[in-house]
């Protein structure tokens, strides 16, 4: 084994789990607010970190999901969506993201009119731009929300399917899992599989492992967004293993959600250990006011991974990606040959 010596920085990575409305920049947001939206609080950058970072501790993932309300009221326009999605690949640039897939849920940003279709254009054209200036490659998730009507959210599966091939790449299902298990939403993930859509679910961060189980076995799920609490059910944990279902997980959000008590408490090792195709994401740059490369320095520093199980690591996240098919060959391949070039930097 090497030392854990590499510069994480400079690192090869994915990120198949981070929430556009969750990465917000603050100076951006000032920019934002300009275009409408309420009076904002406090009108220098540092001083409107407390409105959207974690501070400390936090008591559940409902307090956690409070800070995505401050900046959605200036999230409502074409030139917003475009302008944060934009800056999200470059934020993933910068700490050597290859490829990124960016989530949102369309039915949020229509307060001022746009149409589901309209948001994932501008959405779409932010990740572009960002792609042809940064050389990360960008491509967008559509997430249905829990609590929201079966209409809505078939709207959702609608315009995804209109979209897929065209820079998006899955549905998903997110918002309160507590109290909206997988079973609600059967009909319209039915439909996304009948469209032809892959599917990753949001499970086992605010329920437990039985969220995890029915995620693969009633709504489809090829990949399962955090998956921490399935160590609570070892059949479902086998599902999982035995499936090859890889997990999104997100170590310093599934902390400050409590989906974990603590890094000595926190299943990624075991799950790694035992086979389980892991993958290490951001879930949210700014709430969590985390990085890529301070997820994968985590890992090191609390779980003790070696830089060859990083690079595993990130590897089963190049592999998992919902990209097409020959451009994912293409790029799991060269992520590969990236990631052997910076271990021998890294031994040597």
């Amino acid at each position: 084994m090497s030392k854990s010596n590499g510069n994480l920085k400079l690192m090869p990575k994915v990120d198949l789990h981070v929430h556009l409305d969750g990465s917000v920049l603050p100076e951006t947001l000032i920019e934002l607010a300009k275009l409408g939206g309420p009076e904002l609080p406090e009108r220098e950058p540092e001083k409107l970190w407390p409105y959207m970072r974690v501070e400390g501790e936090c008591d559940s993932l409902a307090q956690y999901l409070e800070k995505f309300a401050f900046v959605l009221a200036y999230m409502q326009s074409g030139q917003a969506l475009e302008r944060v999605a934009y800056e999200l690949v470059r934020q993933s640039a910068e700490h050597g993201c290859r490829y990124v897939e960016a989530r949102y849920a369309p039915q949020l940003h229509r307060e001022k009119g746009m149409s589901v279709e309209a948001t994932i254009d501008c959405v779409l054209r932010g990740l572009s731009a960002g792609e042809k200036e940064f050389g990360v490659i960008a491509r967008c998730i559509v997430i249905c929300l829990r609590g929201h009507s079966r209409e809505r959210n078939l709207e959702v599966v609608r315009a995804a399917s209109a979209y897929y091939g065209r820079g998006v790449v899955a549905v998903d299902l997110a918002g309160s899992e507590a109290h909206y298990p997988p079973e609600l939403y059967e009909s319209e993930f039915r439909m996304a599989r009948r469209l032809g859509l892959p599917i990753t679910i949001h499970a086992g961060e605010a329920a437990g492992a039985d969220s995890v189980g029915k995620a693969v076995t009633l709504l489809g799920a090829s990949r399962v967004g955090h998956g921490v609490r399935m160590q609570e059910d070892p059949d479902v944990t086998e599902l999982i293993r035995v499936r090859g279902i890889p997990l999104e997980m997100c170590p310093f959000s599934n902390m400050q959600t409590k989906a974990a008590l603590g890094w000595e408490k926190y299943p990624l090792r075991a799950y790694f250990d035992t086979g389980i195709r892991v993958t290490v994401n951001t879930d949210n740059l700014t709430v969590s006011g985390t990085t890529i490369t301070k997820e994968y320095e985590a890992l090191r520093e609390h779980l003790a991974f070696t830089d060859e199980e990083l690079c595993a690591i990130a590897m089963n996240g190049a592999k998992a990606a919902f990209l097409e098919e020959e451009t994912k060959r293409t790029f799991v391949s060269k992520f590969a040959e990236e990631l052997k070039d910076w271990l021998g930097e890294a031994v040597n």
